[in-house]
C-alpha cells in the first residue's frame, strides 16, 4: 500500500498581505517557512519515494523544507523537463535521492485580472455577492481567469495518469501544491460534491495524509 500526503504550501508574502496571488510566483514569508518546517516534523517518519509540486516556488520551497526534517537523510532532486541524464545511484549509506517533479497542472487557480489586487479592495469595488461568486462559486470565472471547476479539470489528468499509477505501485508520494489544486484532489478522493467543495478550507502547512490499497482510501492522522 502507498501513502499520499497533500500539503498546501506555507504562508506566502502575498497571503500575508491578503493579495490575490494565483500564478504570480511569490515566495514564502518567514511564517510560511516555519509552517513548512512544522509540516516536515509531522511527516518525518514517512519515507517518500517521489514528490510532485506545482511550477510555483512557494510549493517547491515548502516541499524541500519539509523534507529536510526527514528521519532518514534524503536529497530531493528537482527534475526539469529538459534533463536528459539519469539520476546516478548513490552508494549504500549515502543520502536517499527523491525525485521532485514540477507540474503546471498542479498550479494554483489562475485569478486573471484579480492577481496582485488586495482582496478587501476588490470586495469593496464589486460588493459582497459578486465577490463571493467570483471567489467561492464552483463554475464562475473571475475576469480573465479560471473557475475552481477549470482548475480541477486541468489538474485531474495529471493526478489520474501520473500520480495514481505510482500510488497503486505502493509508492509514498508527497504533493506540495495550493488550496484549489488540493481541493480538486480531495474532491476526487472523498467524492465531495460541487456544492460542498467550494466551502472546504485547506490550511497552509498542514499535511493531509491518506493510505491507498486496492481501490480504497483511508485518511490517517499525522
Amino acid at each position: 500500500m502507498g501513502k499520499i500526503v497533500l500539503l498546501r504550501h506555507g504562508l506566502s508574502l502575498w497571503n500575508q498581505l491578503n493579495i490575490f496571488t494565483g500564478w504570480v510566483d511569490v515566495p514564502l514569508c518567514p511564517e510560511g517557512i516555519e509552517e513548512a518546517f512544522s509540516a516536515g516534523e509531522k511527516i518525518k517518519e514517512i519515507e517518500f519515494d517521489v514528490v510532485f509540486t506545482s511550477h510555483l516556488s512557494r510549493a517547491s520551497m515548502t516541499a524541500i523544507l519539509a523534507l529536510s526534517k526527514s528521519q532518514r537523510v534524503c536529497c530531493p532532486v528537482v527534475i526539469h523537463e529538459e534533463d536528459w541524464y539519469k539520476i546516478p545511484e548513490i552508494e549504500e549509506g549515502g543520502p536517499r535521492v527523491i525525485p521532485v517533479y514540477a507540474r503546471e497542472a498542479l498550479n494554483e487557480r489562475y485569478y486573471g485580472d484579480f492577481q496582485g489586487k488586495n482582496k478587501d479592495q476588490v470586495k469593496q469595488e464589486l460588493g459582497e455577492e459578486k465577490f463571493c461568486a467570483y471567489r467561492r462559486s464552483y463554475a464562475t470565472r473571475p475576469p480573465g481567469g479560471e473557475s475552481l471547476q477549470d482548475t480541477i479539470k486541468r489538474m485531474i489528468p495529471c493526478f489520474n495518469d501520473e500520480i495514481m499509477p505510482m500510488l497503486i505501485e505502493g509508492k509514498n508520494i508527497l504533493i506540495s501544491a495550493h488550496g484549489n489544486s488540493i481541493r480538486g484532489i480531495l474532491k476526487q478522493i472523498d467524492d465531495i460534491s460541487d456544492e460542498e467543495i467550494v466551502s472546504l478550507e485547506v490550511p497552509t502547512g498542514l499535511p493531509i495524509t491518506y493510505e491507498y490499497e486496492e481501490g480504497m482510501w483511508q485518511k490517517l492522522e499525522v
